[in-house]
């Protein structure tokens, strides 16, 4: 079934058009590619999405219910949750403890029982090392494990990845794809991640959507949009099409 539906997002910033018409559908368990070069209006489409921006036309519902603008922290609470290209922790607060109030910010309670299930989650992503490590100090492949363990704290049922590789040396890309397969495989999560290392858009999409100034130049299942001529020529060159 479809569980998250984009309508015909439009967003203009000062009348330059950020999104025009862009639509996407989710099924549930789906997981979702979003490419596209910078400025294709990929990140506004999930600000959008989560309630940053307003559209100024579209909708968007989720497992059938309208929450088009809706507040991001409501969108949370009903399982739509997103993380962020720049890391966003705490950054004076160890990581457990950033960790632990994501858990208390869904109604978790005692401390110990939200500090038990921040434990299982840290445990889950492979952070346990840093554990009490000052946030700010961390290395950045840590940071991005720590963004994401943070989001899984909120138990989303659709999950938004902002360039969740982004920074992340091949060695270190591995454990995280892993887990985002993980996630969907144990949990039924809808996905849907934007992301410019090709290697990964491959790995993991059912599907792909190729955006472009703002509008969707592409969709469909991964072979047939990498393999698109418009997108090489728009996004992944000539070199790339000679070799895919």
């Amino acid at each position: 079934m479809t569980f998250l539906q984009i309508d015909s997002l439009t967003k203009s910033f000062h009348g330059i058009h950020a999104l025009r018409n862009v639509s996407l559908e989710a099924d549930e368990g789906e997981i979702v590619g979003i490419i596209g070069a910078n400025g294709a209006g990929k990140t506004t489409l999930f600000n959008c999405v989560t309630g940053a921006f307003p559209p100024d036309s579209g909708q968007v519902h989720l497992a059938g219910k309208d929450i088009t603008g809706a507040q991001t922290h409501r969108l949370a609470h009903a399982g739509l949750v997103r993380t962020f290209q720049l890391m966003r922790p705490f950054g004076s607060m160890t990581l457990l403890e950033n960790v632990t109030i994501a858990v208390q910010s869904k109604g978790v309670r005692p401390e110990r029982r939200a500090r038990r299930v921040a434990m299982e989650l840290v445990a889950r992503t492979g952070l346990e090392r840093w554990v009490n490590s000052i946030s700010s100090s961390l290395p950045t492949a840590v940071q991005k494990r720590l963004e994401l363990t943070r989001a899984l704290a909120l138990t989303p049922r659709v999950l938004l990845l902002d360039e969740v590789l982004a920074g992340l040396v091949p060695s270190e890309r591995g454990p995280v794809l892993e887990l985002i397969a993980e996630l969907r495989r144990d949990s039924g999560m809808t996905i849907i991640f934007i992301e410019h290392i090709m290697t990964a858009v491959r790995k993991l999409s059912d599907r792909v959507l190729m955006m472009d100034q703002g509008s969707v130049l592409a969709t469909g299942n991964v072979d047939e949009v990498l393999a698109d001529p418009r997108v090489i020529e728009a996004y992944l060159g000539k070199e790339y099409g000679d070799v895919a």
